[in-house]
């Protein structure tokens, strides 16, 4: 059940990062709306980097609610959104 809970906690915290990266990094031609786009995008960054933080740190004993996990997740919605919010249009 813990698992699930951290799960839970990974899709919340990316969905209020993807946010707060829209809110932060100001895009003057960009179309408005997506906010559900880049909340969706931090959740499934924050479940990735989650899994990967947890196999990473804590190989033996795996945790979803660990630091390893919680970090993992933080870092990886953090740059996906980035990437998404910022860098995308100079790639284009």
């Amino acid at each position: 059940m813990q698992n699930w809970i951290g799960i839970a906690i990974w899709i919340i915290m990316g969905a209020a990062i993807g946010l707060l990266m829209k809110a932060i990094i100001k895009r003057p031609e960009a179309t408005p709306g997506h906010t559900a786009i880049i909340a969706i995008l931090g959740s499934f960054a924050a479940v990735i980097g989650g899994m990967l933080g947890v196999g990473i740190v804590h190989l033996y004993e795996p945790l979803a609610m660990s630091v390893g996990g919680m970090a993992g997740g933080a870092i990886f919605a953090t740059m996906m959104t980035f990437v998404y919010r910022w860098g995308i249009r100079g790639l284009i």
